[in-house]
């Protein structure tokens, strides 16, 4: 299995200013593994400690932040010698025990020539709930589950993989059909790494629904076990409620939908909560489609999605037969699902902010906007080939964009106000947009 993050790690690695790094992500995108296998394949050793239950990491940190007792004392963890030009040291789950989230400041100004990664599943509520350590001391990445360009690694296809980074729009659409039928066991399969390599092992897909659901049942867990109390109620009945948001034509979020007579008030600690889990994408609509595009977000419309698309399907029930050879009851939510992809691509593949459009009278809407360093770009997504854009339309012609694209399954070509890119090529296309 292969992440295009072990890239980035590398380059973090080789770094003369090198702080210590944590990895933020869900449970179960794959951290430890990532982890570990940046130990195993660019260091001679790697000093691995889980700080869950680890009543011995406890009251090392404890006391004083001294890093050569606190090396002693890994040492004697993990059985040899640390040295820092050849060792990662990991400190995995490490929100169990605050202090040693607290001692990367101490390794970032006492000693940088360790080489220290942490990373925990629920570390964005510990960071939110305010856990000690000082910014500016480490350096973050986020892990997300895996894009269609790693999926195709994982099943083999390098080749279709690296053709899509190749930018050949001529031989990419020579494959259309190949890869259009791995893109449908994408969103049926979705990028979770333990389902992905269950799918793989085994292509048995009642085997993949059952992991999916044992994934949700396990966030649901988190839910009750970690969360305050009394909001957890909220929480569950707030994500429960997303693949209902989704399947409406109009996908912003409706309290209502959640339970009658809702308000914002009630419910916006449960939407912080799940984003700082890493469960949930909150993209909020602008207003004006201007530089910058945060400064007119408005936070009172918004589209909730899921961490990721297969998962999204396992909520809502659909059958591998719906979504492989499609049904026309499936046809309303195909929508849902592929601005779920899209989204999912460009949060995986670049670190940009993601809004939407709707005109002031909601005659109007463009699925994603994002901004360049020159330009904002309109995003319309398309589940099928069906080819009418009146919404992108109207925002070209009221905006002027220099770059309109829709997506869908439909071949690459260029048109004079827009540009058309197949859903399977979203994610490579991105990364050459801009320069990743």
């Amino acid at each position: 299995m292969y992440r295009k993050l072990l890239e980035e790690l590398k380059v973090w690695k080789n770094d003369v200013h090198r702080k210590p790094m944590m990895i933020r992500g869900a449970r179960q995108v794959g951290k430890t593994w990532l982890m570990k296998e940046f130990g195993r394949t660019c260091y001679e050793k790697c000093a691995y400690i889980s700080m869950d239950e680890n009543e011995i990491m406890e009251d090392v940190f404890r006391d004083a932040f001294d890093i050569k007792r606190i090396i002693t004392a890994l040492e004697i963890e993990v059985g040899f010698q640390i040295e820092p030009e050849n060792t990662l040291i990991i400190f995995d789950e490490v929100q169990e025990i605050p202090r040693a989230l607290k001692s990367l400041k101490y390794f970032c100004e006492n000693a940088p020539q360790y080489h220290v990664m942490a990373a925990g599943s629920l570390l964005g509520v510990a960071l939110h709930e305010g856990t000690s350590f000082p910014v500016g001391k480490v350096e973050f990445c986020d892990l997300y589950p895996m894009d269609y360009q790693e999926f195709l690694l994982a099943c083999g296809e390098d080749g279709l993989a690296e053709l899509l980074e190749s930018g050949d729009y001529k031989l990419i659409t020579s494959f259309k059909n190949k890869y259009i039928d791995l893109l449908k066991f994408y969103y049926y399969v979705g990028g979770m790494p333990e389902v992905v390599s269950t799918y793989v092992q085994t292509n048995d897909l009642k085997k993949v629904r059952r992991i999916q659901n044992r994934l949700l049942g396990a966030y649901e867990n988190d839910f009750s076990k970690h969360a305050p109390a009394e909001i957890v109620t909220r929480i569950k009945m707030l994500w429960n409620s997303i693949p209902t948001q989704l399947a409406k034509e109009n996908k912003k979020f409706i309290y209502g939908l959640v339970r009658e007579g809702a308000r914002a008030r009630e419910y916006e600690v449960a939407i912080t909560w799940l984003i700082d889990c890493g469960l949930i994408y909150k993209i909020n609509r602008v207003k004006k489609p201007d530089f910058p595009l945060r400064a007119y977000q408005d936070f009172q419309a918004f589209k909730l999605f899921v961490l990721d698309i297969g998962l999204l399907g396992a909520m809502s029930r659909l059958s591998a037969k719906m979504i492989l050879r499609g049904n026309r009851l499936f046809e309303e939510f195909k929508g849902a699902l592929t601005e779920q992809y899209v989204l999912q691509q460009l949060k995986e593949n670049l670190e940009i902010d993601i809004f939407y459009w709707s005109s002031d009278t909601a005659t109007a809407e463009v699925d994603f906007l994002v901004q360049t360093e020159e330009d904002i770009i309109p995003i319309e997504v398309k589940a099928e080939e069906n080819l009418s854009a009146k919404s992108l339309k109207s925002f070209y012609n009221k905006y002027r964009p220099q770059l309109s694209i829709r997506t869908s399954m439909s071949d690459y070509r260029e048109q004079e106000w827009m540009v058309n890119v197949p859903l399977h090529m979203v994610g490579a296309y991105f990364r050459g947009l801009y320069g990743v």
